[in-house]
């Protein structure tokens, strides 16, 4: 039994004291992203290490302390994740730098649109954007300056215009088979019933039910609200028409190649390479893309979509390794065991649903915690909820779409903490002192404009209270929607 494991670190005055690194650790986070609004991951990860070291003094043997930290930092799901993250950032910086934004903007000015169907346009292609390379803060720097000034001088409202930026950038953040949203719900999500982690493709298509009846309900809203009833401008045209190439629609080839792979195989380093190699191959002969765009030296410095995707993971990299030390330091205190045993064995979690409420309420309290910063909510939150949705056989799918579900949601809106509310304003003021006809908007206003985040959080409420797409483990990982009556069948055949 769990209960009787013996614990290989203690603490002075109370196991409790395990706690404190996390403690401090979060502390940082609300520091340095909120109150100084620095958004800069190794800042986090200092926070993290000096979080260890002051929690080793409380220890009772600093060396088992230690190696507790060096057992969750060689740990398989910081290992995995950090593979994973190094391979992709490959893919993410190609994509962004072959021109596919340009591509969908040709697309626009194709279709004419204006008014709020360039509204619904670009929540349409800041989706896409998102999707693709797998970042939502590199989909907010690359959308706004396209988008946003075009956008007003052809009618669209510039409140509910940024807004869709934003909501087009956290609906693909949190479905896009490389972005670390993903990533972080698919390796800290384990099977029981066989082994490895959750896999990216079959994750992905599990999730687009909730993303895509969100994504329908914020199309409605942005068509409803998304005009602002103005004249549309030449200029507006004049103005998309500088950031229109038709070739960088060319390299959804690549993407496809991706997805298929990563579904058909379920081996999401396949798919990355594939995807990879496709596109270099497709990018090259055609002149998106040149050799030195690949790799280059020059002045004695290193360039290249290959090292500056690496460059690109380093910080959350160094984010994840105090992290899974701290994860370590829980698991070998005992901790963790202790904190699952009374969640497990409380009135909420005496059901699937109870249990899915409090993975929903620890998700959004870590993901306010980071500053509304969804992947690392997910790597924050992740190995709890993936021990407490085990206490009732949740899918390791049920699990990571809640986790990845509820931190793209409440936290990401909340206009004095958010980060993404922050980038977000400062990528129209930036915008506001280049373009006369962009006025400043109050950042409290930007989450009215936002809404997938909003209709994400009711959709998976629902899904929550209602059961919708839950799922329980089988034999061999197999997804059940009634586990009990699956398995009674089975024994009476």
């Amino acid at each position: 039994m769990l209960e009787q494991k013996k614990y290989s670190v203690d603490f002075r005055v109370s196991r409790w004291l395990s706690l404190l690194p996390l403690f401090i650790f979060m502390v940082a986070c609300i520091l340095f992203f909120v109150v100084f609004r620095i958004y800069e991951m190794d800042v986090l990860a200092m926070g993290g290490f000096m979080a260890l070291i002051i929690g080793s003094l409380f220890a009772k043997n600093i060396g088992k302390y230690w190696e507790s930290v060096i057992k969750g930092m060689s740990s398989d799901m910081a290992n995995t994740l950090i593979l994973i993250l190094i391979v992709v950032s490959f893919f993410g910086k190609m994509m962004a730098l072959a021109g596919v934004a340009e591509g969908f903007v040709w697309v626009g000015m194709q279709l004419h649109l204006t008014g709020a169907l360039f509204t619904v346009f670009t929540f349409i292609i800041a989706s896409l954007l998102a999707t693709i390379t797998g970042t939502s803060i590199g989909t907010l720097a690359t959308a706004f300056p396209l988008l946003y000034p075009a956008g007003i001088l052809l009618g669209a409202d510039p409140l509910f215009l940024a807004g869709a930026i934003l909501s087009g950038a956290i609906f693909g953040d949190s479905i896009g088979p490389i972005s670390d949203v993903t990533i972080a719900s698919c390796a800290t999500q384990k099977y029981t019933r066989k082994e490895g982690f959750a896999d990216i493709g079959g994750m992905v298509l599990s999730r687009l039910r909730y993303a895509l009846v969100a994504g329908l309900i914020s199309i409605v809203l942005f068509l409803i609200f998304g005009g602002s009833g103005q004249e549309t401008d030449l200029a507006g045209q004049e103005l998309i028409k500088q950031y229109s190439d038709p070739r960088g629609l060319i390299m959804l080839i690549p993407v496809v190649i991706l997805l298929f792979v990563a579904v058909k195989s379920q081996n999401i380093y396949i798919a990355v390479t594939m995807g990879t190699l496709s596109g270099i191959a497709v990018a090259l002969p055609l002149g998106i893309l040149e050799v030195a765009d690949i790799f280059t030296v020059q002045d004695g410095k290193l360039d290249g979509f290959l090292i500056n995707g690496i460059r690109s993971v380093l910080g959350t990299i160094a984010f994840l390794i105090p992290l899974f030390g701290i994860m370590g330091v829980l698991e070998e205190s005992g901790t963790m065991n202790e904190i699952i045993n009374r969640l497990a064995n409380s009135k909420l979690a005496s059901t699937a649903r109870g249990t899915e409420i409090i993975i929903m309420m620890g998700t959004t309290l870590s993901g306010i915690c980071l500053g509304g910063a969804n992947g690392p909510a997910c790597l924050m939150f992740g190995p709890l909820t993936d021990k407490l949705g085990k206490q009732k056989h949740l899918h390791p799918y049920r699990r990571g779409n809640l986790l990845s579900g509820f931190a793209s949601t409440i936290p990401v809106l909340i206009p004095f903490s958010s980060l993404f509310i922050i980038i977000t304003n400062a990528n129209m003021n930036s915008l506001v002192e280049e373009f006369s006809f962009i006025q400043p908007i109050n950042p409290m206003l930007i989450p009215v404009g936002t809404f997938h985040p909003i209709a994400l959080f009711l959709v998976f409420l629902f899904a929550v209270i209602t059961g919708w797409g839950r799922l329980f483990e089988g034999e061999n990982g197999v997804a059940l929607k009634h586990p009990e009556v699956d398995c009674q069948k089975k024994h009476t055949a």
